[in-house]
C-alpha cells in the first residue's frame, strides 16, 4: 500500500469510533482528510461537528456536515485528527498544516483524542519532524533566539499566517526526550500562542496503518512495551 492508501484506510477505520448522535471533533491535515471523505458517507450518522482550521471546516460543509463553533459545545466524545509524529506513549508533533493551536482546543474538549497515521510517523523519541511553535508575530525574534539558545534551529514558515493571524517558527534539531516538560516551558514564554508537542493532549489511542495491510489499534496508554499490545484488534 502507499503511504496515500494507509492515511485513507486509517481514515475509513476510523469511522467505527464515532456514535450515532454524536457531535465530534475533526483535525486537519492530509490524513483527516481522509478522516473528512470517509464522514461524508455516514453523514446522517452524527449531529455536528467541531473542526480544528478554516480548511476543514470548508471540507465538512462541502459534504454537507454541520459544523459548530467550539464555543457552542461543553464537551466531544471523541477527537480524530493526525499527527506529523507519535511516540509509544501518545505524545505527538503536529502542526505540520499550520492548525495546532486550533488543534489543541478541540483536543482539549474531548474525552478521548483517536491519532489516525501510516505506520511512518510512530517514533521512539520525538522531533526528527520540525517542531512547529506559534508565535504573536512582534515576538518572532525574540522566541527565535531562545529556541537557538536550547539547540534549536528555528526556520521562519515563509509566507503562512495562521488562522489565529499568528506566524509559525519550525524549529530543527531537537531531541524530545521530555515532551511533557518542553510543552510545559516553551508555552510559558511570551509570545508564544502554543508549540506542536501534544502531551497534556496526548492521543489516547492511535490507528496505525502499516504496509503489511492492517491497521493497528495501538493502545497508547500501555507505555510498558514498545510494541503493540497483546490481543490487539487487527482490521485487514
Amino acid at each position: 500500500m502507499t503511504q496515500d492508501e494507509l492515511k485513507a484506510a486509517v481514515g475509513q477505520a476510523a469511522t467505527a469510533y464515532v456514535l450515532p448522535g454524536s457531535v465530534i471533533g475533526v483535525g486537519t491535515g492530509s490524513t483527516a482528510n481522509h478522516f473528512i471523505e470517509a464522514l461524508a458517507n455516514m453523514r446522517g450518522r452524527i449531529a455536528a461537528a467541531v473542526s480544528s482550521s478554516e480548511e476543514s471546516t470548508h471540507r465538512l460543509r462541502g459534504h454537507g456536515i454541520t459544523v459548530l463553533d467550539a464555543n457552542e459545545v461543553e464537551s466531544l466524545a471523541l477527537y480524530i485528527d493526525g499527527a506529523d509524529e507519535i511516540d509509544y506513549s501518545g505524545c505527538m508533533i503536529k502542526g505540520g498544516g499550520g492548525a495546532l493551536t486550533r488543534e489543541k482546543i478541540v483536543a482539549d474538549l474531548a474525552e478521548r483524542f483517536i491519532c489516525i497515521a501510516d505506520e511512518s510517523k510512530l517514533v521512539r523519541t520525538l522531533g526528527s519532524y520540525p517542531l512547529p511553535v506559534e508565535v504573536i508575530p512582534m515576538a518572532r525574534s525574540l522566541i527565535a533566539r531562545r529556541l537557538r539558545a536550547i539547540g534549536g534551529k528555528p526556520v521562519l514558515r515563509e509566507g503562512f499566517l495562521t488562522d489565529n493571524g499568528c506566524v509559525i517558527l519550525d524549529v530543527h534539531g531537537l531531541a524530545i526526550t521530555d515532551p511533557p516538560e518542553m510543552e510545559r516551558e516553551l508555552t510559558q514564554w511570551p509570545g508564544v500562542v502554543t508549540i506542536g508537542v501534544f502531551a497534556r493532549n496526548r492521543a489516547s489511542a492511535c490507528l496505525l496503518g502499516t504496509h503489511h495491510q492492517r491497521l493497528f489499534p495501538h493502545d497508547t496508554t500501555d507505555t510498558a512495551g514498545l510494541g503493540l499490545p497483546s490481543g490487539e484488534e487487527r482490521i485487514e
